[in-house]
């Protein structure tokens, strides 16, 4: 399951981070670098606040069928713990179950050493630290140019374009990615963080080595809100994606995840008691269960 997560919040973090690329603007209209600066700056802060918040996770199935986690930070680390299916309580068996497995999970990571504790921080760290080269390289994979301005929701809003930019070179197969996508970005006029983001596959790109890839047909959709002054995080996230595996089958899926009941945790140190840490993540589920 870790694993999993781990993957979807990788494409996600992917797809937030598409859009930062400052050009000159026409004439009579804001200044796109400011714009961008300033997006970026509070993008980085969002990304450095996110360890810091538990919150809620609902996926929607193709079949339609929902299931909700509460996602728990527990010593430097989520947890995916499930709590509704289709919106409803888990049977009492299936609920115990998850519970014990929680509080396993909590004891194991207790009584870990050290070198196992810096294992498992490093391995959630290692896609947050990913997500770092990528925005190092944005500036120079894509062209990028101010559309105009938009009301969106309660927001007014800049709307700006990203056009991968002829000629870029990628570092790796992780950056080689940015070279065959396009999209929209929503930045709010008074924050200047990202409203909403609208990315698409515009050539096949491959992102897990050379075994499989994503091909055109591809898109995605994020919107963020604000959880807490200066703080945006993701409210909702969605894909529709189609890869060729092996370069031989073609497989098409279609996922929506929404996000909810942000509420930043108080950290919880290596020698805290078993009893606090288990204490601490009942709190979060019997004050934010939704």
């Amino acid at each position: 399951m870790w694993q999993i997560k781990h993957s979807r919040n990788r494409i996600r973090s992917l797809v937030t981070l598409i859009l930062l690329l400052p050009a000159a603007a026409p004439a009579g209209e804001p200044d796109v670098d400011v714009i961008i600066r300033r997006s970026v700056e509070a993008n980085q802060a969002d990304w450095k606040a996110a360890p810091e918040y538990s919150y809620y996770e609902r996926e929607r199935e193709e079949n339609g069928d929902t299931k909700t986690y509460a996602v728990l930070m527990i010593l430097a680390s989520p947890y995916w713990r499930q709590v509704l299916v289709n919106g409803k309580p888990l049977p009492f068996k299936e609920e115990k179950k998850e519970q014990q497995k929680l509080e396993e999970a909590i004891a194991r990571r207790c009584r870990e050493s050290a070198h196992d504790r810096q294992e498992r921080i490093a391995q959630y760290e290692k896609d947050r630290k990913r997500d770092q080269l990528l925005m190092e390289q944005l500036t120079n994979a894509f062209d990028f140019k101010l559309l105009g301005q938009q009301k969106k929701g309660s927001c007014d809003t800049y709307v700006l374009e990203a056009m991968p930019r002829p000629g870029y070179q990628a570092l790796n197969t992780e950056t080689e990615v940015l070279t065959g996508m396009q999209g929209k970005l929503w930045i709010d006029k008074k924050s200047f963080q990202w409203v909403r983001v609208e990315a698409q596959v515009v050539r096949p790109v491959t992102i897990e080595g050379f075994l499989a890839r994503v091909e055109p047909g591809t898109r995605f959709e994020l919107e963020k809100m604000p959880v807490e002054d200066r703080v945006w995080l993701p409210k909702r996230f969605s894909m529709q994606s189609r890869a060729r595996i092996l370069f031989l089958f073609t497989y098409g899926t279609q996922e929506e995840e929404t996000y909810f009941n942000y509420r930043k945790v108080r950290p919880l140190q290596t020698g805290a008691a078993l009893e606090e840490q288990v204490a601490a993540a009942k709190h979060f589920l019997t004050t934010d269960l939704p």
